[in-house]
């Protein structure tokens, strides 16, 4: 008799988990190119990597900078391209000088040495992190593909890698593009095209669009929400999310949002709710028990309010 297999991915659309609110990510980033057949399980660690090195990595990342490996097959195994994020700079460094070059970015001393011109467009990562998650093998190195040549065949200002886990495996496919840290999950065929042609326009492309990683969930449920009633108006403003929130019942939030598009402002008050999901978060999950209960928020309500931005 034959079994099934479950995907995580499958199993959260199913459920009706929400993008939005899932776009947690650290703000300053280092990423780091090495061979994806060497990644592990972790983000940030390989098999053939140096032991000082690693070292290195751990330490940086206990400072606050997130640590992804990245890969495309035409960055020589022996030659790393490194980014930081947010700051959009972009190095070339061999192998056998990895040690002195973290060594240097741990202590804030110049890196002039191996800096290369920085990126002419934004930077694309795909999550095809198989070690962590089969949803991300599964979906995420297909729409790697799909992206990186949709990027070639249209001359599209976009540098697509793979990358090392960035959250939400049960999201797959998912994706961030630095440095505007926005987030993408569920990303299939029909997505391709217009993700890139919105994110050329530095917009974000809201059908995939988990929200800005630097908002709180709540925040990002209601940064959504907004968008997309500015959307169906044919605005594409700037908005801005209030810090806080009016408290009207313990999972009942609501929020402001300002926004601008040229001399065009406004405000909306937008309602979320709280909702409780049980789900598993990750493949492997899947294995070792039933879903465990997680909480999203969830738009329930929107209204225009005259104001100035």
């Amino acid at each position: 008799m034959s079994v099934v297999q479950r995907f995580c991915a499958r199993e959260s659309a199913a459920l009706g988990d929400p993008l939005a609110g899932s776009a947690a990510h650290a703000e300053r980033n280092l990423l780091l190119s090495w061979p994806r057949a060497k990644w592990r399980r972790s983000l940030r660690q390989a098999s053939d990597m140096p032991e000082a090195v690693n070292a290195r990595l751990e330490a940086i990342a206990e400072s606050g900078r997130r640590v992804n490996l990245i890969h495309r097959r035409d960055q020589s195994p022996e030659c790393h391209r490194l980014y930081l994020m947010p700051e959009n700079r972009r190095y070339e460094v061999p192998r056998d000088a990895l040690p002195a070059f973290l060594a240097a970015l741990q202590e804030d001393e110049s890196l002039a040495r191996w800096e290369i011109a920085p990126p002419q467009g934004p930077l694309l990562l795909c999550c095809t992190h198989g070690k962590k998650d089969k949803c991300c093998a599964k979906f995420g190195y297909a729409t790697y593909r799909a992206l990186a040549a949709a990027v070639a065949d249209r001359g599209l200002p976009f540098e697509v890698w793979e990358s090392t886990h960035l959250g939400g495996c049960r999201l797959a496919a998912s994706a961030v593009v630095f440095p505007a840290l926005r987030k993408y999950g569920r990303i299939s065929d029909e997505h391709v095209v217009p993700l890139l042609e919105s994110e050329a326009a530095n917009h974000p492309y809201l059908p995939c669009y988990r929200g800005d990683s630097r908002l709180s969930p709540l925040q990002q449920c209601a940064q959504v929400a907004a968008l997309e009633w500015l959307a169906g108006r044919d605005l594409r403003p700037e908005v801005r999310v209030a810090e806080d929130a009016t408290a009207e019942t313990a999972d009942r939030r609501r929020l402001s949002v300002h926004w601008r598009d040229g001399e065009q402002t406004g405000r909306l008050a937008v309602t979320c709710e709280a909702r409780t999901l049980r789900r598993h978060d990750t493949c492997a999950d899947i294995a070792s028990g039933p879903p465990t209960p997680s909480r999203v928020w969830v738009a329930t309500a929107l209204e225009a309010v005259a104001t100035q931005y």
